[in-house]
């Protein structure tokens, strides 16, 4: 997950902007001052999540506009990137738990013999990413994400397990009561 070097970029929020309903429901108005930034600033407010708490994209949204000191930022690439980094954070834990490493530490759980190897990953990148609890950040609304890996019924199991009541709306998946658990200022 590389940053781009044009970003973060400021904008002039206008009313043709693909992210102008979304942005302006958050309380940024024609003419403001709004934010695109790169995806590992966004998974950096992902992985500051705890457990026992959530947030959405709109926390991380007024999150970022704060941290800028503009109106607001782009909800579209912002939602871009959560899923991409949910589904780098996932790939990361895949490798990090093939890694030579892990299963050396495995082994030993076992009593087996372990082999002498390097975790894998360049530079940590994949340690980094597989810390990153995503299935913790949800769709506005307090909706669970189908983009995500596994889909909604992914995110849920993962909630589920950290003892969130994850309840059926229709098709979608919603947290009950999400609003109890959010971190509104990351």
């Amino acid at each position: 997950m590389e940053d781009k070097k044009d970003l973060p970029k400021y904008l002039t929020l206008e009313k043709k902007f693909p992210c102008y309903n979304a942005v302006h429901k958050m309380g940024s108005e024609e003419g403001d001052t709004i934010v695109l930034v790169n995806p590992r600033e966004v998974a950096g407010y992902m992985k500051r999540i705890p457990p026992g708490k959530l947030t959405t994209i709109i926390e991380i949204c007024r999150s970022i506009a704060g941290a800028h000191k503009v109106s607001g930022c782009c909800s579209l690439t912002t939602g871009i990137f959560i899923m991409t980094t949910a589904n780098a954070a996932e790939e990361a834990r895949q490798i990090v738990d093939r890694s030579p490493r892990v299963q050396k530490e495995s082994a030993r759980e076992k009593g087996q013999p372990a082999h002498n190897s390097e975790p894998a990953g360049k530079d940590g990148e994949d340690s980094w990413l597989s810390e990153i609890p995503y299935w913790r950040t949800l769709k506005s609304g307090g909706f669970l994400n189908e983009k995500y890996p596994g889909g909604a019924e992914g995110q849920k199991k993962q909630l589920e397990g950290e003892g969130f009541t994850v309840l059926r709306k229709g098709k979608r998946f919603s947290v009950d009561h999400y609003e109890d658990f959010l971190i509104r200022d990351l």
